[in-house]
């Protein structure tokens, strides 16, 4: 019977017999275990079956059988005792290091903060073979170093044979250079002070360099007008002015190219020059298609006397300006040259004409031409009297002298016409037959001079312009840029490649 008064038989009877051996009277105490149970055994303990599981299933299978008790695995209905622990077993020994490397060499007489003359490998792997011929390294940096581009492979690019030969005949003759002749010139390569602006007229300013390009039927153009080297270094404006324009369409069109120069050493040249460019445009764009059937037709007498009354009126127009401004008209002139190019791949006609100094130039078979229009000196200098012709004979037939000459000035007559201005320069024109790989040259006084002055010069732009055919925009300015000492103005050109 329990305790609550209820009788009991059969399977219960056995669940509540290991109630009365736990908590009988007549039971013992079981008092502490007899195994050692502190934190270090335990410790011990798990190391020792982890250990086990390492090395086989079995064993740990046997661990854990060892550690159920007897009556749990009988089924019998009594509190298992605490069972004996297995002696704690060594952890295994960890793999065995290699033995420390030897402290590497170094220098008789070195510092302990020098490198050491042999770099060292990991501690697990032995340093592998050092190169053949080693290059010295650098002592220690505290920015990070960048590791130098690996030079190309000699053999694996460089041609042999043939091919050699061949690369060698289709590679550039000359490269470009900064400047040719005896030495570098006195000024700087680069702009370097800017013109003075006036911020109520900011239209006035005039840009250090212009390059323009263009390419009509067989011929491909390049113009460019460049600062000299003195009026960068002075801060004064581009006296050269370029324009470049095309009037028309089609194989009608026709293509202008004007260039023009101020006076030197006067305020305003750069405007007298721009304004020169703007005229000249303006007249030829009205009159663009009986220009262009001139020149197709090749009426040649025609196209000389509408060109010159053409360039008459727009320097007129720049001496009108002048007098309006109150200046004189040698103050506010400008030299003006042009070359007109049809669009026709039909037409290889190119017209060139103008007023005042600078060159043409062709380059053919590899060498230049200078076809600038030769104008007689009597055509503008009419020089002193000639006997005959108006002047009175110094004495009579007898030989007595009809005066003597005191060296008396005598004044001016009030009667007399004012003097007359300085001759006019004198019109240029010239029309010319261009032939495939032809390179014509219209050019600035600033470009024209050093070309005839300088034989270096003209060889290097042989060399570049000859056979190579028309160069890209950056490489015409780099060329037209190649400077010479003692040029220092500006430089403007305009050439045409025949193709």
């Amino acid at each position: 019977m329990s305790q609550q008064g209820e009788r009991h038989s059969g399977a219960s009877g056995q669940e509540d017999d290991w109630w009365g051996q736990l908590y009988d009277d007549s039971a013992h105490d079981t008092g502490p275990a007899e195994a050692a149970d502190t934190l270090d055994d335990r410790f011990a303990s798990a190391v020792s079956a982890s250990a086990g599981e390492d090395e086989g299933g079995g064993a740990s299978g046997d661990a854990v059988a060892d550690a159920v008790p007897p009556g749990a695995r009988s089924g019998e209905g009594t509190l298992p005792r605490s069972p004996e622990p297995a002696p704690p077993r060594e952890p295994p020994a960890p793999p065995s290091a290699p033995p420390p490397a030897p402290p590497p060499a170094r220098t008789p007489g070195a510092a302990p903060w020098e490198p050491p003359a042999a770099p060292t490998g990991p501690v697990t792997f032995p340093p592998g073979p050092r190169p053949p011929n080693p290059e010295p390294e650098a002592p220690p940096s505290r920015t990070t170093a960048v590791p130098a581009p690996r030079p190309p492979d000699v053999s694996a690019v460089a041609p042999s044979g043939p091919a050699r030969e061949a690369a060698a005949v289709s590679a550039p003759a000359v490269d470009a250079v900064a400047y040719v002749g005896d030495g570098p010139p006195t000024y700087d390569a680069e702009p370097t002070v800017l013109p003075v602006a006036d911020p109520d007229d900011l239209g006035d300013l005039v840009a250090d360099t212009v390059l323009d390009g263009a390419r009509y039927g067989n011929s491909t153009l390049r113009a460019v007008s460049v600062r000299g080297d003195s009026a960068r270094y002075r801060g004064e404006p581009r006296r050269d002015s370029l324009l470049t324009a095309r009037f028309g369409t089609g194989e009608s069109a026709l293509v202008l190219v004007a260039m023009a120069t101020g006076a030197r050493a006067t305020p305003g040249a750069h405007r007298a020059a721009a304004e020169a460019c703007a005229w000249i445009g303006r007249a030829v764009g009205r009159s663009h298609q009986r220009l262009s059937e001139d020149i197709r037709a090749a009426r040649r007498g025609d196209l000389k006397s509408g060109l010159h009354r053409l360039t008459d009126r727009s320097l007129g127009k720049l001496r009108a300006h002048a007098a309006d401004l109150g200046i004189e008209p040698e103050e506010y002139a400008a030299s003006l040259r042009c070359l007109l190019l049809p669009a026709d791949p039909e037409c290889r006609t190119r017209v060139f004409f103008g007023v005042g100094g600078g060159g043409l130039f062709r380059l053919r078979d590899g060498a230049w031409q200078d076809i600038e229009p030769q104008v007689s000196e009597s055509a503008s200098d009419a020089g002193p009297p000639v006997v005959g012709f108006g002047s009175v004979p110094p004495e009579t037939p007898d030989g007595d002298r009809l005066t003597m000459d005191m060296g008396i000035i005598t004044p001016p007559s009030p009667y007399e016409p004012a003097p007359e201005p300085p001759p006019r320069e004198p019109f240029r024109f010239r029309a010319s037959v261009a032939r495939p790989g032809d390179a014509l040259v219209l050019c600035s006084g600033g470009l024209a001079e050093p070309l005839r002055g300088e034989p270096e010069l003209a060889a290097h732009l042989t060399q570049r312009w000859a056979k190579s055919g028309p160069p890209g925009l950056a490489t015409f300015l780099a060329d037209v840029q190649v400077r010479v000492k003692g040029y220092a103005d500006d430089r403007t050109a305009a050439a045409v490649w025949e193709a």
